[in-house]
């Protein structure tokens, strides 16, 4: 499956000359449109957008109580940065301190993403990510996060899905 560039990708790309302006203004257009989607789902819906709001904050307060805002905020962004990882376009601007850390989780909303578990060892942390369909159907992926200059790197090493 051909996934659409996050943002930074797309500038990225342009700056580089990979892309033209025309191509830059479609991908963040795409973005735009997503927004606005997920805009109107939440008016369309507000008990069930309020409901995963609380349960996304949850995760988000015990996450930093146990590992710290900024750990998580980096875990994020390195997995934003991973090729063909589906929800990067959801968690490109993890590093953007303007942005509460409750949006990057989506508890019952599909796409979900879940941090289910986070494990420390020496000099690097396993993340296991949940994402995709809500329920059984989700898919679990985990990941090496690899401690390098001010962040870290993701490097994935299994997935599989339940269900």
């Amino acid at each position: 499956m051909s996934l659409q560039p996050t943002p930074p990708q797309l500038f990225d790309d342009f700056e580089a000359g990979r892309i033209t302006r025309a191509q830059l203004h479609a991908g963040m257009a795409f973005h735009a449109r997503t927004l606005v989607e997920e805009i109107i789902e939440t008016s369309e819906n507000p008990v069930a957008a309020w409901w995963d709001t609380m349960l996304a904050r949850r995760a988000a307060k015990r996450l930093t109580a146990r590992h710290g805002e900024w750990r998580i905020r980096h875990l994020l962004h390195a997995l934003s940065e991973v090729d063909d990882f589906e929800p990067s376009h959801l968690l490109w601007n993890a590093l953007h301190p303007d942005v509460p850390l409750f949006c990057f989780f989506r508890m019952r909303r599909e796409p979900v993403f879940r941090l289910t578990k986070i494990e420390r060892g020496p000099g690097v942390l396993r993340l296991r990510v949940e994402h995709g369909a809500a329920g059984t159907r989700a898919e679990q992926q985990d990941f090496l996060m690899l401690h390098r200059g001010r962040g870290f790197v993701a490097e994935r090493l299994h997935c599989h899905r339940d269900g």
